[in-house]
């Protein structure tokens, strides 16, 4: 089962995909827009990459605050997730991601990647983190 994971932000969407068993996620690619609402090009990526990947499931981050409220960015989060099973007609399943930007920020840093190159790259590998820790609690990991 090929599941996609998504880090859905106001400009960007980091986007991993997890391998045929199930087991290990990698990130393919940051999807940009130049304005938040404006998300047809966005969903039409998102849909080129299910069929590409042959994906069954889709996993977005939910970015809870940190006292289990839902603020703003969980409410459009709740609401491109209904967009996406309108428009892919996949289940979508949002997870908890609280951080995972801060995350992949440290571990870019630690690996020596300079602030500009981060900026390109860290949404994608916050998609991977998500995705991979739902697969870990998914398998019991």
């Amino acid at each position: 089962m090929r599941i996609m994971g998504l880090d859905f932000g106001s400009r960007t969407v980091g986007v991993a995909v997890c391998d045929p068993t199930g087991m290990i996620a990698y990130g393919i690619e940051t999807i940009t827009r130049k304005e938040e609402n404006k998300l047809r090009r966005t969903c039409r990526r998102i849909e080129e990459l299910i069929s590409r990947y042959e994906i069954e499931t889709i996993v977005l981050g939910y970015p809870m605050n940190m006292d289990d409220t839902v603020g703003e960015r969980a409410r459009k989060s709740e609401e491109f997730a209904e967009t996406l099973k309108r428009r892919t007609g996949l289940p979508v399943i949002l997870y908890d991601e609280r951080l995972t930007t801060v995350e992949a920020d440290g571990i870019l840093q630690e690996s020596g990647v300079p602030a500009a190159e981060r900026k390109k790259v860290i949404d994608t590998l916050a998609a991977e983190l998500i995705l991979q820790d739902y697969l870990n609690s998914r398998n019991g990991r």
